[in-house]
Parts: structure tokens; sequence; C-alpha cells
């Protein structure tokens, strides 16, 4: 099995620009954002001066560069709070967040397009006119549910976080996509799996991002070790019986892409199909590049013609 390395392109709004000494420097639109990066063991290219010339750095302590510990940005004074991105046909905010992310995840673009061709191919081969319906658990500020149903999914979006499905309607809006078929859900993930097995509702596509540890909108524990491998037993429940993709990424825990791997093919296994696993990983804009990995992941895929 070789492992797959995707990579964001296309994009204007968003470069890594430089990286070292455990950090990297990244624009996001118009503005510079340092960030901690643990990879970046090598050394900065650019000058200090271009550095410091960040809008925004994230600032932590020695004992939290492993990114799981409480920080906060520094920011410069002319910083907006948000400011307008976009990327293909989809319009969103970027705003600095208390987890050191800018409110959405610009390598995650390949799947994006990936589900694209997913949906195009349905589109083709479908007997009925029916959008694929396309299932996005834990789905933040939902740039991948505004990518798929613009591309003729029918989305529904699920998230725990009553300010993160806040945050996906304002990029709704900003899209202009308030006709397209997204249905927004403040719930937890595992309780929405189990009724929608109850209700008998199916899906084509799932779409998933867990973190490591998360709250439901009740105060439902969710730990990612304990609990991806009950949800991911439960999704085949869900699934109408030609599905067409299941993507499992994540950023939250320091393993390899084979742990992701193996579980994906053990639940798909009744479906036939294929997985693919791997890395995604940015390149610096520079003329020798250097790469940072910032998630593994693992996708199964229908084989039909």
């Amino acid at each position: 099995m070789i492992p797959q390395i995707l990579h964001p392109s296309e994009w204007n709004d968003y470069s890594l620009i430089d990286s070292g000494y455990g950090r990297k420097l990244e624009r996001f639109g118009p503005y510079m954002f340092s960030r901690p990066e643990p990879q970046a063991l090598w050394s900065q290219n650019l000058s200090k001066k271009i550095w410091d010339g960040a809008a925004g750095t994230f600032l932590t302590s020695s004992s939290i560069e492993d990114n799981e510990g409480n920080g906060k940005w520094s920011l410069k004074p002319n910083i907006p709070e948000r400011w307008e991105m976009s990327y293909d046909n989809i319009k969103f905010y970027a705003t600095p967040t208390a987890f050191r992310h800018l409110g959405f995840f610009p390598d995650q673009s390949p799947h994006w397009m990936w589900v694209a061709n997913k949906i195009n191919d349905f589109s083709i081969n479908a007997f009925n006119s029916n959008p694929p319906k396309i299932l996005n658990l834990f789905g933040y500020s939902g740039l991948a549910s505004l990518h798929a149903a613009s591309k003729g999914a029918s989305v529904t979006h699920v998230d725990a976080s009553k300010k993160a499905i806040h945050f996906a309607f304002e990029n709704r809006n900003l899209s202009s996509f308030s006709n397209l078929p997204i249905k927004y859900l403040t719930d937890d993930a595992l309780k929405f799996v189990h009724r929608e097995i109850r209700r008998g509702n199916k899906y084509d596509g799932i779409i998933l991002d867990p973190p490591k540890y998360g709250r439901g909108p009740n105060g439902e524990k969710w730990e990612l070790h304990k609990d991806l491998p009950i949800l991911l037993n439960l999704l085949p429940k869900i699934l109408s019986e030609e599905p067409l993709f299941i993507i499992l990424n994540s950023y939250a825990i320091r393993s390899s892409y084979l742990s992701l791997h193996y579980a994906l093919i053990e639940v798909m296994k009744i479906f036939g199909g294929k997985v693919e696993s791997g890395e995604i990983s940015i390149f610096e804009d520079q003329l020798d590049p250097r790469e940072i990995s910032t998630a593994i992941f693992a996708r199964w895929e229908n084989e039909r013609p």
C-alpha cells in the first residue's frame, strides 16, 4: 500500500510563506500570521523583519508547543475582527480564533474537490434526478458543506457547537447560497447517528473530521479514541445501498495514517470498494520549498462504473 500525499492547490487567498524554528508564517488574504508548528525543525529562510511584520502571532508557553494547550493571539491594531476570503466558488470569513486557527482549514481543499468529482459522477450515472445526500459530521464553519452543496449535493451539516453553526450560517450567507439544500443542526454526533438509524435515513456520502475531545450541546463527552470506533461502526447503517464515499480526516491524533486506513477498511468491507489513505501537507511558497504534514486521512470510495 502506497500512502497518498494530498496538497492544496489553486489558492489565491492562502499560502505558506516560510517556516522554521517551530513556527510557520502563512498568508490569509492580505494578512500574514505566525503560528506554532512543531514539525518545522529547520531554520527560517526569510528575515526576522518579515516575520515581525506578521499581523498576528499566536503565543504559547514552551510546554504547550505540541498544539494541545492554551495560548493567545498578539494582534496588530489594524487587523479587522474578520475578513472575506474565497476558494473556487465559495466565500467565507477568516478570523483569528482561540484555537490558533483562522476559522477554516485551507489544506482540506483537496477533499472538497474530490467530493465534487464524486457528486459529478453521481449526477452522470444516477437513474433519478435526486441529488446525492451527504452528511458532514463535525462540520465546523461549513466550507466542506458549502462546496458540496454548490456542486449539486443535498447536505446535512452537524456540529455540537452553536457558535460553529452560526459561523457556518454566516459563510453560507456570504456566498449567497441560502437557496442551496443545506440543513444545519446543532447536535451530538453519536446521538444524531443513532436517531438517523431509528428514522431510517440514508446518505450517499459522509465526511468526518472529529476532534480529540469535545462536548455536545447538552454536555455530552466526546473522546476520539473511545468514541470514534463506535461511531464508525454505526455508519454503514445510515449509508445508501450504493454509497459514494466516506472521508475520515484527523488533526487530532498523533498516529500513522494506517490507523485510519484499517479502521475504514473494516467498517466498509461489506460494501466492497477501495480505501486510500495518507497525509495532507502544505508546501512553502518558495523556490526550494519545504513541506509540512498537517493531517492524516483515509477515504473510501465505491468502485462501481
